[in-house]
């Protein structure tokens, strides 16, 4: 059984998304048989790569997923967000040899498109699972 973090960017403009993302994921991981064995939430996407290392120190998490959406606003600076929180969960995934998945959704969406995508929570748990399955099988 696959054990793994959640980690839930909290901030929305719209904040009921965050939460939907964070619930589907929860029934992605019950449905394929693994347990999140804890769960951090965070303000906003950029503070993800933190608790995502916290929770790839731990011995009993094999993998993390990670759900938020980045809804655009007047300037770039969601993409500005998207990139820091892509490359410094990159870099978590790579410094501790453990799965971090990408869930945040954005930059450039509305907040039609960030409703649309709320599944993106259950596919960040899912491809959490494959990955820790793949590489057990490879140490």
């Amino acid at each position: 059984m696959v054990q793994l973090g959640l980690v839930v960017a909290q901030f929305s403009k719209e904040g009921e998304i965050p939460q939907r993302m964070a619930r589907r994921a929860r029934e992605a991981a019950a449905d394929r048989d693994a347990t999140i064995v804890d769960s951090i939430d965070v303000p906003g996407s950029y503070d993800t790569p933190l608790a995502a290392d916290r929770l790839a120190r731990r011995d009993d998490v094999d993998a993390v997923a990670v759900v938020g959406a980045i809804v655009t606003g007047d300037t770039d600076h969601d993409q500005v967000i998207a990139n820091a929180a892509a490359e410094g969960l990159t870099q978590v995934s790579l410094d501790r040899d453990t799965p971090v998945t990408l869930g945040i959704t954005g930059p450039g969406m509305s907040q039609d498109e960030a409703q649309a995508r709320i599944d993106s929570g259950a596919q960040a748990v899912e491809s959490a699972i494959e990955l820790a399955g793949a590489l057990d099988n490879h140490d």
